[in-house]
């Protein structure tokens, strides 16, 4: 059985120190770190709190994806799919099933699409000049209503590989909106020739 998060803070803070820091992540020895270990510090690691806060859309009726279900940069029958404006990175799209579902009580039939879907979409990002991976995230923390992200990585910016690169997205300064619009429509166009779908005034 899992600890109880009492037990899991207390087995936590036998690791850290007297101010409640544990040591620095394994990761930010990692080359591709964006900092530097010396004059890092962690967070006091702070107890608990339950029961934990509802997310975004834990009700559907306040749910803005739900609210904005007919918009989108492309629409299917099940998915739309949106650009995110402001990123460092060349591209970040998100992709959102029109109904309200979460991971945990997606259909069976709209996993296997949400599949081979985010196949798709990972291969017209990669095809993009200049872009060499499309990273794939699924957290759930912040929103009760289901989201991929699709993040371009670069090419060349062997700097940005692995799980750091949304934080080497948050440090970039923004992207060229209008390259970046000019992109995210290669991958509709292309997602269009490849799955269907359109965009939202067709």
């Amino acid at each position: 059985m899992a600890l109880r998060p009492d037990e899991f803070y207390e087995r936590a803070l036998a690791a850290a120190d007297d101010e409640r820091r544990l040591p620095l992540a394994r990761m930010t020895m990692w080359d591709v770190s964006p900092f530097e270990p010396a004059g890092l510090r962690v967070s006091p690691l702070r107890p608990p709190v339950l029961p934990e806060s509802p997310r975004h859309g834990e009700d559907p009726s306040a749910c803005d994806s739900c609210r904005d279900r007919d918009q989108g940069i492309w629409l299917h029958e099940h998915w739309r799919l949106t650009r995110i404006a402001g990123a460092g990175v060349p591209l970040i799209l998100m992709l959102h099933p029109r109904e309200h579902h979460d991971m945990a009580e997606l259909p069976d039939e709209l996993a296997a699409e949400m599949g081979v879907l985010t196949k798709h979409l990972v291969r017209h990002v990669q095809a993009l000049p200049h872009v060499t991976r499309a990273h794939v995230y699924r957290v759930g923390d912040g929103a009760a209503h289901l989201h991929l992200w699709f993040f371009a990585r670069p090419e060349g910016q062997a700097q940005f590989y692995g799980s750091w690169l949304p934080i080497w997205d948050d440090l970039l300064p923004v992207y060229p909106d209008d390259v970046a619009a000019a992109d995210a429509e290669i991958v509709v166009d292309a997602l269009i020739a490849s799955y269907g779908g359109h965009r939202p005034t067709e």
